[in-house]
């Protein structure tokens, strides 16, 4: 019986670990013994974080990337997976704009991984020569955020 229970207390430990992850499977093999807990992924309504368009928020279209984008000396890139902002909350001023002067350190982004807000800071000074991506979208790890010179 004692077995039962520790196999017991691995399932709950490892369902435990999928609400903490959000992920929908998880196996693991220990000493033998093979677990694999499953659950069910439910559709969940994607929540919508816009910026209404006024003479303050509206960004040009982003222009066409060159085509050697990742040799570019003032590329900033998404350091994770996740869901691109381009202001703190819905209905306010972007973090920045094209045009402006950032210095190092400075809040460009914030991508949502995993129901985290993680803002992206600039990596050096200059001014916002491009932003390559918009709000609202998701972004890959490396994929191309803006341009700084």
């Amino acid at each position: 019986m004692e077995n039962e229970k520790i196999d017991r207390d691995m399932i709950r430990a490892l369902a435990e670990l999928l609400d903490e992850t959000r992920l929908t499977e998880i196996e693991i093999e220990h000493q033998g013994l093979r677990v694999r807990v499953v659950r069910k992924s439910i559709a969940v309504p994607a929540v919508h974080h816009s910026i209404p368009a006024t003479s303050q928020t509206a960004h040009a279209p982003v222009p066409a990337a060159p085509e050697n984008l990742a040799a570019h000396p003032g590329l900033v890139t998404a350091p994770m997976v996740g869901t691109v902002y381009l202001s703190p909350e819905p209905g306010t001023a972007p973090f920045i704009s094209v045009g402006d002067a950032v210095e190092t350190g400075q809040t460009l982004f914030i991508i949502e991984a995993m129901k985290t807000m993680n803002p992206i800071a600039a990596p050096h000074s200059g001014k916002v020569m491009q932003i390559l991506v918009k709000d609202g979208h998701p972004v890959e790890f490396g994929e191309p955020l803006a341009i700084i010179e």
